[in-house]
């Protein structure tokens, strides 16, 4: 008797990989928006993540360059922090899981792997410095879990780096990416922070805070870990 054909692999399409986030880092253009389930649309500033640093991005590598340490860019998109620090003479490593973004990091001078921040990450527990900027806090949309897989990665006395929300806000998503064309991708979950909620969940993670600033409308936390 003939063993029956294996079903075919079905492939699973990835949010920031198989909708138009992708295609928008290749163009370095939106529009771009996450569009919430309850009609929402949060806009993407992908110009701004595509150009050279400027405004309060300065804010941060000033304080990655007082640390002196190493620097693990989570989220780190086309590269321009990663790209900018090592330009400064500091050790900076991105982490992205959209292709694209991390072949434009590349293409900059910039290091970075595909890989997802909860994958097995070189030097786990000897980071100085890791950001989260541009509103990856949002990642998994599990701020809880994100901040203390973000401790792990730190050594200790470590500083994680927080853009969060410049409004309180302490929300859990369901979103897509939604293109100029009305196209979107698949849907998956993400989360909005202020200030407040993420200092909170941080000094529960072992990150409490040490420092938190406002610049050109955006709004950062400094966390030290324990």
């Amino acid at each position: 008797m003939t063993a029956p054909a294996a079903a075919p692999a079905v492939a699973v399409a990835l949010p920031w990989v198989d909708d138009p986030f992708a295609e928008a880092i290749r163009a370095e253009r939106g529009p771009l928006w996450l569009r919430c389930a309850d009609g929402r649309r949060i806009a993407l500033d992908v110009e701004r993540w595509c150009a050279p640093v400027a405004g309060a991005d300065h804010g941060l590598l000033r304080r990655c360059v007082r640390a002196g340490q190493p620097v693990l860019d989570i989220g780190c998109g086309p590269g321009r922090l990663v790209t900018e620090l090592l330009a400064q003479g500091l050790p900076a490593l991105g982490v992205d899981v959209t292709r694209a973004a991390v072949a434009r990091t590349a293409g900059l001078g910039g290091a970075a792997l595909c890989r997802s921040v909860f994958d097995r990450l070189p030097g786990e527990g000897r980071w100085g410095t890791a950001l989260l900027a541009d509103g990856n806090l949002g990642i998994g949309g599990d701020p809880d879990a994100l901040l203390r897989r973000a401790a792990e990665l730190l050594a200790p006395a470590g500083l994680l780096l927080v853009e969060v929300e410049p409004e309180e806000v302490d929300e859990r998503l369901l979103v897509r990416v939604e293109g100029p064309d009305g196209r979107t991708g698949p849907e998956f979950t993400w989360a909005r922070l202020g200030a407040r909620a993420t200092a909170a969940r941080a000094g529960t993670a072992g990150l409490p805070e040490v420092e938190r600033w406002h610049t050109d409308g955006r709004a950062f936390l400094a966390l030290r870990k324990r």
